[in-house]
């Protein structure tokens, strides 16, 4: 049980190690990439209930983005399908509320809800594809950085840096009490369900206590408000040329209809 526990803490931490890698897309500017990734998933939502085609081409950017930084796709996948059930439990109602007949292949009637239904998975993936690619490029900490840079308001990037460094900890904790229980049960593999409440509530009372701990150490240090980080940000040629191919990109895909070029095409050759 702890083991795969730990199993499970190492896989959390595995896209800040992915962020640590030395390619020419890890070397930009934070901020270049996260103006990238919000145009891109503006890009993508902008688009009607019914698109299908017309997202497929929006595929290339996280194609590319892997590629050049040299990313595990199988866990990209993964973490991708971790949280799918949400988008599914979300959009499965839809071919039950829109049941207007929109595509026909011979004896096969496609409702519209259904396609609505494919249009939500594709612009789930990309959505979240392209979070998790930015997380897995730039660091979570570099993207708060990123975000005080650009503007946002200081309590809010402090506090997301804070609740991402947290959650570790508090995943540490829990690893040393189940651990600590697996080491002092003989019996029984996994805890009973009596056991885990006593477990949460003692690890609640941990938390409380460590972050007054916490709290004063950061009185101690004279803590601001201000998150100070070692990196230096810099906005060069490379960031710059990096932010108008990307959006020059994105900006001909939403502005074009590439997929029914590309059918055109291929029936004028075949012709």
């Amino acid at each position: 049980m702890a083991s795969k526990i730990d199993k499970v803490f190492y896989d959390i931490g595995r896209l800040e190690i992915l962020a640590e890698q030395n390619s020419p897309i890890h070397r930009l500017d934070p901020r270049a990439k996260l103006l990238v990734t919000i145009f891109f998933v503006l890009a993508v939502v902008s688009y009607g209930k019914y698109a299908i085609a017309d997202l497929l081409p929006f595929f290339l950017y996280p194609a590319i983005i892997i590629g050049l930084a040299n990313l595990p796709v199988g866990y990209l996948l993964k973490k991708l399908l971790i949280v799918s059930p949400f988008v599914l439990f979300i959009g499965i109602f839809n071919p039950f509320i829109d049941r207007e007949i929109m595509v026909q292949f011979g004896p096969l009637a496609i409702s519209g809800g259904w396609v609505s239904f494919a249009s939500l998975l594709l612009r789930f993936s990309l959505t979240v594809g392209a979070a998790l690619l930015l997380i897995a490029i730039t660091s979570f900490p570099a993207v708060c950085g990123a975000l005080d840079k650009m503007g946002a308001p200081r309590i809010l990037t402090v506090q997301l840096l804070m609740l991402y460094r947290y959650l570790f900890v508090l995943v540490e904790e829990g690893i040393r009490m189940i651990r600590a229980h697996a080491l002092r049960s003989f019996s029984r593999r996994r805890p009973r369900y009596r056991i885990y409440l006593q477990l949460l509530g003692n690890l609640l009372l941990r938390t409380i206590d460590r972050a007054q701990r916490i709290h004063l150490a950061m009185l101690s240090r004279a803590f601001s408000g201000e998150i100070k980080t070692v990196r230096q940000f810099n906005f060069g040629r490379s960031e710059l040329l990096f932010l108008l191919l990307a959006t020059g990109a994105l900006i001909t895909l939403r502005t074009t209809h590439l997929t029914d070029l590309l059918g055109r095409l291929l029936l004028e050759i075949s012709q």
